[in-house]
C-alpha cells in the first residue's frame, strides 16, 4: 500500500484505525518501525537524564564547590560548545558508517563522559568531563531523529521523529526525580550518576539490535538490505516497493537497478559537495529548506525557555518568590520546580500524538502565540514582584512558568526534530540536520551562558521581555516562511518548496500553486528565486 494521501483527517484516522485494529501483520509492521525509533532515542533519554541531575544538583555544587554563577554559566556553556562539535562531526559519521552505528558511537562517547562526571573530584575535571559529554550529546542530538524520520512511515513520521525531544524530556523527568529522592536518602551525585552509566550499557545492547536506515544502505547501493528493512516496516509489498523506488530515485538509482549490491554513480560518501549544494549552487527549493531548517533551530533556542529550565530555581530565589511563598530549604526549592520539569515531558508526549493529527504548521504558530503571551505576562509579573508583597502576583508568576513551557513543548521544542529532519533531501539529510544542531547548539550555549549576565544587566523581568520580543519576530516568520509537510513522503519534501506562501490553503498543506476550478483565491506567492 503506497502512503497515504496527504492533508486529510480521514486518511490518518483511516490509518489509525487499521493500525490499532487490522490484520496483526500490520500492526507489526508499524510496532516494528516504533521499536526502532525508541531504541534510537534511548541515548536521547541518557542525555535527559544527566540534565535533570545536574538541574537538581545547581544550588548544592554553588554551596559544596564554592563556584559562582560565571562558573555554572561556563559549565553550561562548555557542554554546548562541544555538542557543537559533536553534531559537527556527526553529520559526516552518519553518512560514512550508517546511522545505526553513529548512535552507537555516540552512546559510547557520553558513556566515557558520564562515567568521567562521576568520578570528578573538583570543577577542574569536571568541565573536563563536560566536554567529553558534551561531543556525545552533539552526535545523539543529530543522528537519533534522522534514523527516526528514516524508518517511518508517512503516516506516522511525526510521532516517530518526536520519540527522540519525548525521550530527553522524558529522562530529565527521571533525572530531577532521582535526584530529589537519593538526595532525600544521602546519597552522592556520583551514585546518581552511576546509575545512568549502567542505564546506558543496557540501551547500547538495544541498539544494536535494530536494523541499518533504509534510506542509507540505497545511499550505499544496498539495495538488498534495503529491501528486508523495508519488509518489517512497511504494510505490504507494494509499499516496499513504492518507497525502495522513492528512495532510489532521491539517491540516483536507475529504477530498472534491481540487484542486491549496485554502483551508486554519485554517492558521496565522505560529505564532500553537499555544503556546496546548500549554500553555493542551491535551487530555490533547497535555498527555502535550508533557511527553514536554520530559522526552527534558531528561534526554538532564542527565544530563552532553556533559561526557564535551567534557572527556573534562581529566578524564583531571586525575585523573591520562594521567600514569598514560604520557601526556604533546598528541598523545598526542588519540589517547586519539579512541576516544570513534568509539564515539560506531559506537554511533548502531547505534540508527540498531535503531529500527524493537526499538521506541523498550525502545531508551531499555535505553539510560538501561547510563547509570545507567556513570556510578555511571565516579564511583566517578574518586574513587579519585587515592588508587592501580594500572593497574586508570585502565584501568576509560577503560572506563567508554567505555561510558557507548556507552549514550548506543544510545538517549539519538539518540531525542530520533526521538520528540519523531513524536508532536507536524501543527499543532504546527515549534513543539514547537522548543520541545524549546530546553530541550536550555539544559540542555547550562547542564551544559557549570558542569561544570569543578562539579568544583572537588565532585570530578569527585562530578559524575558527581550525574550517575548524574540518570539513575536519568530511567529511571523515562520507564518510567511514554513509550508506543512504533514503526509508527505520524505522523497516528496523538495516539491513543497521554492516559494513563500503568504496565504496558505485552509487544509494547511502547502500546494503548488494552479487554477481553482472554483474560483476560490489561489495563495499568493513570493518566488524563492535570488
Amino acid at each position: 500500500m503506497a502512503d497515504p494521501p496527504m492533508g486529510s483527517e480521514l486518511d490518518i484516522s483511516s490509518v489509525s484505525e487499521k493500525c490499532l485494529n487490522g490484520d496483526r501483520g500490520n500492526r507489526n509492521q508499524y510496532q516494528f518501525a516504533l521499536t526502532c525509533a525508541i531504541l534510537a532515542s534511548m541515548t536521547s533519554f541518557l542525555i535527559g537524564y544527566d540534565i535533570g541531575i545536574m538541574e537538581g544538583a545547581t544550588i548544592y555544587m554553588r554551596r559544596d564547590l564554592h563556584i559562582t554563577d560565571v562558573q555554572v554559566e561556563i559549565l553550561t556553556w562548555i557542554i554546548n560548545l562541544f555538542s557543537l562539535l559533536g553534531s559537527f562531526l556527526a553529520g559526516r559519521t552518519s553518512d560514512w558508517i550508517g546511522r545505526r552505528y553513529t548512535i552507537v558511537l555516540a552512546g559510547g562517547i557520553f558513556f566515557v563522559g558520564t562515567v568521567l562526571m562521576g568520578l570528578s573530584p573538583n570543577y577542574a575535571f569536571l568541565i573536563f568531563s563536560h566536554c567529553v559529554t558534551g561531543i556525545g550529546v552533539g552526535f545523539a542530538l543529530m543522528v537519533a531523529p534522522v534514523y527516526a524520520a528514516e524508518v517511518s512511515p508517512a503516516s506516522f513520521r511525526g510521532l516517530l521523529s518526536s520519540i527522540p525531544e519525548l525521550s530527553i524530556n522524558f529522562g530529565i523527568f527521571v533525572g530531577y526525580t532521582i535526584h530529589i529522592m537519593f538526595s532525600e536518602l544521602g546519597w552522592s551525585q556520583s551514585l546518581q550518576i552511576g546509575l545512568g552509566v549502567v542505564l546506558s550499557v543496557l540501551f547500547q545492547l538495544g541498539v544494536l539490535a535494530m536494523p541499518e536506515s533504509p534510506r542509507w544502505l540505497v545511499m550505499r547501493g544496498r539495495l538488498g538490505d534495503a529491501r528486508r528493512v523495508l519488509h518489517k516496516i512497511s504494510n505490504s509489498e507494494q509499499e516496499v516497493q513504492q518507497r525502495l523506488a522513492d528512495i532510489k530515485s532521491a539517491a540516483g538509482i536507475p529504477e530498472s537497478c534491481n540487484d542486491d549490491v549496485v554502483e551508486v554513480i554519485n554517492k558521496q560518501q565522505s560529505g564532500k559537495g553537499e555544503w556546496e549544494e546548500m549554500f553555493i549552487t542551491a535551487t530555490p527549493a533547497v535555498r527555502h529548506i535550508i533557511v527553514a531548517v536554520i530559522s526552527i533551530h534558531f528561534f526554538q533556542q532564542a527565544i530563552g525557555l532553556d533559561s526557564v529550565i535551567l534557572y527556573s530555581p534562581t529566578i524564583f530565589e531571586k525575585t523573591g518568590i520562594f521567600e514569598k511563598a514560604g520557601i526556604t530549604s533546598d528541598r523545598q526549592n526542588l519540589f517547586v520546580t519539579l512541576p516544570i520539569v513534568l509539564t515539560k515531558m506531559i506537554f511533548v508526549m502531547a505534540a508527540t500524538f498531535s503531529f500527524d493529527w493537526f499538521g506541523r504548521r498550525p502545531m508551531l504558530l499555535t505553539s510560538f502565540g501561547g510563547l509570545i503571551v507567556s513570556l510578555f505576562t511571565l516579564a511583566t509579573c517578574l518586574t513587579v514582584i519585587g515592588h508587592s508583597d501580594k500572593k497574586v502576583m508570585w502565584a501568576l508568576s509560577i503560572i506563567t512558568v508554567l505555561s510558557s513551557v507548556a507552549s514550548f513543548s506543544i510545538g517549539a521544542g519538539p518540531i525542530a526534530w520533526v521538520y528540519c529532519t523531513e524536508v532536507l533531501p536524501l543527499r543532504l539529510r546527515a549534513q543539514g540536520v547537522a548543520m541545524g544542531m549546530v546553530v541550536n547548539r550555539m544559540i542555547c550555549g550562547l542564551i544559557s551562558m549570558t542569561f544570569p549576565s543578562l539579568s544583572k544587566a537588565i532585570t530578569i523581568g527585562g530578559a524575558f521581555f527581550f525574550y517575548g520580543t524574540i518570539a513575536t519576530i519568530g511567529w511571523i516568520f515562520f507564518f510567511i516562511v514554513l509550508p506543512e509537510t504533514r503526509g508527505k513522503t520524505l522523497e516528496e519534501m523538495e516539491a513543497s518548496f521554492g516559494s513563500f506562501r503568504v496565504k496558505p490553503k485552509s487544509d494547511g498543506i502547502a500546494k503548488a500553486p494552479n487554477s481553482d476550478k472554483d474560483g476560490n483565491n489561489k495563495p499568493i506567492s513570493i518566488n524563492f528565486e535570488m
